[in-house]
């Protein structure tokens, strides 16, 4: 390795995908479609390669640099390859750590892939979607509740879910801190600060400041969000609280001493907030064992809420066998 490959650390290929398709460029995405034995990624990941680059990984840095230039091979013969590395593999001089054998199928995608712009305003609008592919023709539809991957030997099928989105109530250091680390961690950041300066306080995230329940209305919160209210004491702290807790956010916290909670708690039921919302409260906010700075705190929820994310995601996989190797190809349509 001869440079830092920073790109190796973004895992989800629509926000390249919409710069290289604005540059009109061919591109070629690898996913990883079946896997035998243990391996770092679980089938579905994918990497994106346009001509002088690439982001994602698929084994840890043991093969990407073989699939990039596969990639680019792909996009000159305008036609689809399948890749074997590790066990099965004809190329031996290429190991796998791990000791496992993956599949990778690698496509050439044309940057006026009907396909691809469907995904890109999916994204936009977050909408989950199911992207279906052959290697030759590619499909989307409404995700519902399909499978997060399915492969049947000639098709493949993943879901795309919206990115995990953090809203924060607030304007000191912690929320401010919470904020760059959200973006940082690759999620959507939202600031919500009524009566704020007139511009967020860095590029990067939604800012909004009309009064916390006028603002999540505005936002519209689904369930791939979560809500944090970490302002201090202010007279709309409930009411902001109180519409984050009806709301389909799938992690809702505050900041707050323990003392204050009962009173608080008290105050949401005043709101009309039923019970069984009430258990939803996070309180106080972040994960237990952080220091009290802004940056401690922030470290704690963000770490927190990606907790949350992936702990519901694994359930829901579980539910609907959603990570697997094999798939019937009834599942897949084209």
């Amino acid at each position: 390795m001869t440079t830092w490959r920073l790109a190796g650390q973004i895992d989800d290929i629509r926000v390249p995908l919409a710069d290289v398709q604005q540059r009109a460029e061919v591109c070629a995405i690898a996913t990883l479609v079946e896997i035998s034995g243990s391996a770092p990624r679980d089938p579905g990941a994918q990497m994106l390669i346009s001509a002088d680059d690439y982001w994602g990984f698929l084994s840890g840095g043991c093969i990407e640099a073989d699939v990039a230039r596969h990639g680019r091979e792909a996009m000159a013969a305008g036609a689809a390859r399948r890749l074997r590395y590790g066990e099965g593999s004809p190329w031996i001089d290429i190991k796998l750590a791990c000791g496992s054998g993956i599949t990778v199928l690698v496509e050439p995608v044309a940057a006026t892939d009907q396909a691809v712009a469907s995904l890109l305003d999916s994204h936009v609008t977050r909408r989950p979607v199911l992207w279906q592919s052959d290697g030759a023709t590619r499909n989307v539809v409404a995700g519902g509740d399909a499978p997060a991957f399915a492969w049947d030997g000639a098709h493949y099928a993943r879901l795309f879910e919206p990115v995990p989105r953090l809203v924060l109530i607030g304007e000191d250091g912690t929320a401010l801190a919470a904020a760059a680390m959200a973006v940082q961690a690759g999620m959507e950041a939202v600031l919500i600060t009524p009566g704020g300066p007139d511009q967020p306080p860095f590029p990067g995230i939604a800012y909004h400041r009309a009064a916390a329940p006028e603002a999540l209305a505005a936002i519209g919160i689904d369930r791939w969000t979560a809500i944090a209210v970490l302002s201090h004491d202010r007279e709309d702290d409930e009411r902001g609280l109180a519409a984050a807790l009806v709301s389909d956010a799938f992690h809702v916290g505050a900041i707050g001493a323990r003392a204050r909670l009962e009173a608080r708690i008290a105050k949401l039921r005043g709101h009309g907030v039923s019970e069984a919302d009430i258990a939803r409260l996070h309180a106080p906010i972040g994960l237990h064992g952080f220091g009290k700075a802004p940056r401690d705190i922030a470290l704690s929820l963000v770490a927190q809420v990606a907790c949350a994310f992936h702990a519901r995601s694994a359930a829901e996989r579980s539910e609907r066998l959603s990570i697997s190797s094999t798939a019937p190809i009834a599942s897949v349509s084209r």
